[in-house]
């Protein structure tokens, strides 16, 4: 499904708020917005249609530029939306990452544009017969990022991209965006340092947490609010704060997460502070986490928070996003109420992870040890893993030995060699473990997230690390053994 039209109209009229010299301009993406019943999401859509471009910052105030093959122009990263893309602003990330191999978490929304562009251009596309494509018009909306890493690895989209640069400000190639960046300080770090989940499900209801009731110590005491908190300096970016946030304060984790705004948050004192709101669905129970800070976790419909004590922020927060974000399961065919609020046991969701079984010639299988301060399994050692998000299993294997570890590894070589379906605490989601096997791979293992993992060592499977995660341990016994499937942690 196409981005809603809804959203790029919000998204445009925001943007307008702030530059309102350019609805001329943009008159054109205007009236394709007023015409009824046109997909300008879909790059089908002849009469133009939206695209999204990153403009990614460095710590020096250099602007990330790709030269693009078809065009031979050099660009911002940037593309076409997909029907999988959460947001404007989702679209463009995802671009930055197949054009360049950048992962999303290597960068984080600028604040104060985490929903907002920084500029609107609309440029003529020639017509290219060969893909039955006649001359249309691209409506381009460019969302700002900073990069997180003085270190980042670039793996290049080779049919589309010939090739990146980093360009001073003054050497931006579109006039309109230079003239907008020159204008923001690029070398000063932004200060946001602290960020919330806006966590909702299919029913189109908004997960919130009890605070506890301690004035003068928290903020909003004895309020309605999102979970989250204050970076920490183990946080490469505000996505693994709000991460490793709700992991702490209720064990629990979001396969997707995306940017959807800023909160301003005020203290008792007065003080204002800014908070980058990150968005996600979950349809679980919050009865069956476990809540470490606050009182409780409770769902609630926009409609209901009226009766709620909650910040107006907050609650702005909500009703925007869920005005953008219909129900997916509403009216006579929504569940019960019962049944919603008590799932029958056995049906909560499982949370998949994608794991790497890499053996050499030799026997040794690779193990990565981890941070010290990794939110899972600090200072053990595991194999290459990471979860599947809005992909496929095998794509996210893929995906994660490149960010991860630097291997190249194609489809037609990975296969699944074992299954553990495993539990830690009673109360914590359940999960499935799929283990991989590559056949084949090319590269060798290097440190592309020192965050994460600290090191990579090839070990003999008859004397695996003591500090090795013990579903781990048992899933490559399980292998060497040609054993498919096993289980752990359940009670007996």
């Amino acid at each position: 499904m196409s981005l809603s039209h809804h959203h790029i109209r919000t998204t445009v009229d925001t943007y307008l708020a702030r530059h309102p010299h350019e609805r001329e301009q943009l008159s054109v993406l205007l009236d394709a917005l007023d015409r009824p019943g046109e997909d300008i999401a879909s790059r089908s859509t002849f009469t133009g249609h939206v695209t999204c471009g990153a403009i990614v910052v460095d710590q020096l105030g250099r602007i990330l530029h790709v030269l693009h093959l078809a065009s031979g122009k050099v660009l911002v990263p940037g593309g076409h939306t997909e029907p999988t893309d959460d947001s404007l602003a989702a679209a463009a990330i995802r671009e930055l990452h197949e054009e360049t191999g950048i992962p999303a978490r290597a960068v984080t929304p600028w604040p104060g544009y985490e929903t907002v562009p920084l500029d609107i251009d609309i440029h003529d596309i020639d017509a290219h017969p060969g893909k039955g494509e006649p001359a249309h018009q691209h409506f381009d909306l460019r969302f700002l990022f900073r990069l997180r890493t003085t270190e980042v690895s670039v793996v290049l989209q080779e049919e589309e991209v010939g090739g990146i640069e980093w360009r001073p400000v003054d050497r931006v190639t579109s006039p309109t965006l230079r003239e907008k960046l020159l204008k923001l300080p690029l070398q000063v770090e932004p200060e946001t340092a602290n960020a919330s989940a806006l966590i909702y499900n299919d029913r189109g209801e908004y997960l919130l947490h009890l605070r506890d009731y301690f004035p003068g110590q928290i903020w909003e005491p004895g309020m309605w609010s999102l979970l989250g908190g204050g970076r920490e300096p183990q946080d490469a970016t505000l996505e693994h704060t709000v991460r490793r946030e709700l992991a702490e304060e209720a064990g629990l984790e979001i396969a997707s997460l995306s940017p959807f705004g800023t909160e301003y948050a005020s203290h008792d004192d007065g003080t204002t502070v800014p908070i980058a709101i990150y968005a996600g669905r979950w349809n679980g129970d919050p009865r069956e986490l476990h809540l470490t800070e606050g009182v409780m976790l409770a769902w609630f419909a926009p409609d209901d928070l009226h009766r709620l004590r909650i910040a107006d922020t907050t609650s702005d927060l909500v009703r925007r996003h869920a005005a953008g974000h219909p129900p997916m399961r509403s009216g006579p065919e929504a569940e019960p109420e019962e049944q919603r609020l008590a799932p029958p046991h056995g049906t909560v969701p499982n949370i998949i992870g994608v794991h790497l079984y890499l053996e050499r010639p030799d026997g040794t299988v690779l193990l990565g040890l981890r941070h010290p301060d990794s939110a899972f399994a600090p200072s053990t050692w595991h194999v290459l893993a990471g979860h599947c998000e809005q992909e496929n299993a095998i794509d996210c294997l893929i995906r994660e030995a490149r960010e991860e570890a630097g291997l190249h590894i194609e489809r037609q070589d990975v296969e699944l060699v074992h299954v553990v379906h495993h539990i830690g605490q009673p109360r914590n989601p359940p999960r499935m473990g799929l283990f991989f096997r590559a056949r084949t791979w090319s590269g060798e293992p290097v440190l592309r997230e020192p965050d994460k993992c600290t090191q990579w060592k090839f070990w003999d499977p008859a004397a695996l690390p003591d500090d090795l995660v013990p579903y781990t341990r048992l899933a490559i016994e399980k292998i060497q053994n040609d054993e498919l499937y096993s289980e752990t942690g359940w009670p007996a």
